[in-house]
């Protein structure tokens, strides 16, 4: 997660579900130390988090359900293809059509991005 925010800059917040590799100590420390709120989702509703069901639903379709892995080693490189494609080749529509990984200055230009002020609230 450091090197993350060393590359990209430390985000507001981090909306995640209550799934165990989210819970955990070293998690949340890392997100009180680096002064990152950490905003979970409302247990049952992952429709709050939209953009990670979207991605987890790709993965799945386009990835995971089109192979018969071998073992971990084959699955690590299957993957890690199906990523480098997915962020480097693959248009998205939501942003301009382009691949994520286009320049972030013709992306920049595309698009007029606002920052959240804040974490957003959980819906009840």
């Amino acid at each position: 997660m450091t090197a993350l925010v060393s590359r990209h800059g430390k985000p507001l917040c981090i909306v995640s579900d209550n799934g165990t590799e989210f819970t955990s100590r070293a998690v949340l420390a890392w997100a009180q130390e680096q002064g990152v709120e950490w905003h979970y989702i409302t247990p049952g509703k992952p429709r709050e988090n939209g953009y990670t069901e979207s991605l987890n639903g790709r993965i799945r379709d386009e990835c995971l359900n089109e192979h018969v892995f071998e073992g971990l080693a084959h699955a690590r490189r299957i993957v890690d293809a199906w990523r480098q494609d997915y962020n480097n080749i693959h248009p998205h529509g939501s942003i301009g059509n382009i691949p994520p990984a286009a320049p972030r200055v013709s992306l920049l230009s595309t698009l007029a991005v606002e920052q959240p002020a804040a974490c957003p609230q959980p819906r009840t």
